[in-house]
């Protein structure tokens, strides 16, 4: 069974940024399609970002033009490039490996601060 680990969170003040990984224990990312969510305090995990098996890529509007989704397939990892990150952004960053694997990381923090 694939495991995901996340990295990368941690404290940043406003209009800062951060890189957050995703690493598979198998190199499944060139295969099935791969999610970062997040989910902040009292609030219902939401997707953030998307890239496909063929490096097509989306982001939610909420982070459109400061957030961005990538893969190194030789590094089995998938990055979310954090800029200008706002108060509201402040959540547990997740890692989903799409269907049919269907796997999740456990999560990296991100706090936005002053």
């Amino acid at each position: 069974q694939v495991r995901l680990v996340e990295s990368g969170g941690g404290l940043v003040q406003p209009g800062g940024s951060l890189r957050l990984s995703c690493a598979a224990s198998v190199n499944l990312f060139s295969i099935y399609p791969v999610a970062w969510y997040r989910q902040a305090p009292g609030k219902q995990r939401e997707m953030v970002a998307t890239i496909t098996s063929a490096l097509s890529t989306n982001v939610a509007d909420s982070v459109k033009g400061r957030f961005a989704i990538s893969r190194d397939n030789a590094k089995n990892t998938v990055y979310l490039q954090l800029s200008s990150l706002k108060f509201e952004d402040t959540a547990v960053y997740y890692c989903y490996l799409g269907p049919p694997a269907g796997a999740w990381g456990q999560g990296t923090q991100v706090t936005v601060s002053s």
